[in-house]
């Protein structure tokens, strides 16, 4: 991993806020799309570095619960793809009091707290530590279309799509692609809404269906496990190697490689559909042979045709951008 391309600093997050750079009408109940306008738990929210006394790394990713409740997941050796074991998690409960955030109690377990950027504690042994809150960024994210790539989405117009709804120059979720594609290279861009109160899948919940039968799970699942019907999961087949959602209304990337599923003449099924995902610049899935469809696709069985992208519409904020496709021959 390029580490340098995959951190920025907290300031460049709070620029983007006061510039609204993200400012689209919130539709759901209680989801913020704007971080100026998010509320004290958003500046909370969010990855957090450091090491132990020691000198030993460790990780933090504090989500927001609502009313001012957090959960900290403490991952020893770092955060996800940059040092964590993938497997230790520590999760421990915090709330807010007057303009400090606190998490466990002294001598009961990993505590800290969270003031001003950085979050400093102890582990259950008594170790000391201080963590600095990062923003990590995908190294693809605002990738350029190749020369031959068919441009999607570039924030124009959403000609490419039945019915897409353009807002503030971002595409709505809840639209299908006018094109069919077989074998390709996809490239899109994400953001799910802050929705603190919300849980598992009303929680920024959407899906990019391949063909129209694959579906790569959409969701805010940052902090969580990484199960099949998190983000990135692939429902009922797969679940991601590893969680690599950053935290609500940052700008994620899928890049994805995908060859379509074989058949004889007879229409016998020869060889299964292969996929490859990298999320925020990491591989999830590897060729991927994918069994099935997914439930919920306007295609409901597979076939030797093509099909088009559907971005699922479920009821919450999410958007799309710089969505671009190349196809294979």
């Amino acid at each position: 991993m390029n580490r340098r391309n995959f951190y920025l600093s907290a300031l460049a997050l709070a620029g983007a806020a006061a510039a609204g750079t993200w400012a689209v009408a919130a539709e759901t109940k209680g989801a913020a799309l704007d971080p100026a306008q998010a509320g004290p738990d958003y500046l909370v929210q969010g990855e957090y570095l450091g090491t132990l006394k020691g000198g030993r790394r460790v990780g933090a990713q504090v989500i927001a619960l609502g009313n001012g409740t957090f959960q900290a997941v403490f991952l020893p050796g770092g955060l996800p793809r940059d040092g964590w074991d993938g497997q230790t998690r520590i999760r421990v409960d915090g709330k807010t009091e007057g303009s400090e955030t606190r998490f466990g109690k002294p001598g009961g377990g990993w505590n800290g707290s969270v003031m001003a950027n950085s979050l400093q504690g102890e582990t259950d042994r008594g170790e000391r530590f201080e963590l600095k809150k990062v923003v990590r960024q995908s190294n693809t994210l605002g990738m350029k279309p190749p020369a031959g790539a068919v441009v999607l989405f570039d924030g124009t117009n959403a000609d490419a799509w039945q019915n897409g709804k353009v807002e503030d120059g971002l595409l709505r979720c809840g639209t299908r692609t006018k094109q069919s594609f077989q074998d390709f290279t996809l490239h899109l861009e994400f953001r799910t809404p802050f929705v603190p109160l919300a849980r598992g899948q009303a929680r920024g919940n959407s899906g990019l269906y391949l063909q129209d039968r694959y579906e790569i799970q959409i969701l805010d699942s940052f902090g969580l496990d990484g199960k099949d019907n998190e983000c990135g999961g692939i429902y009922r087949q797969s679940a991601p190697s590893q969680n690599m959602c950053l935290p609500p209304l940052s700008w994620q990337t899928y890049d994805i490689d995908f060859e379509t599923a074989r058949f004889d003449a007879d229409g016998k099924k020869i060889k299964d559909a292969v996929v490859s995902v990298r999320h925020n610049g990491m591989y999830i899935h590897d060729r991927l042979h994918l069994s099935s469809v997914t439930p919920g696709g306007g295609k409901n069985r597979e076939d030797a045709t093509g099909g088009p992208f559907q971005l699922q519409d479920h009821g919450n904020p999410v958007y799309v951008r710089n969505v671009w496709v190349v196809e294979k021959k």
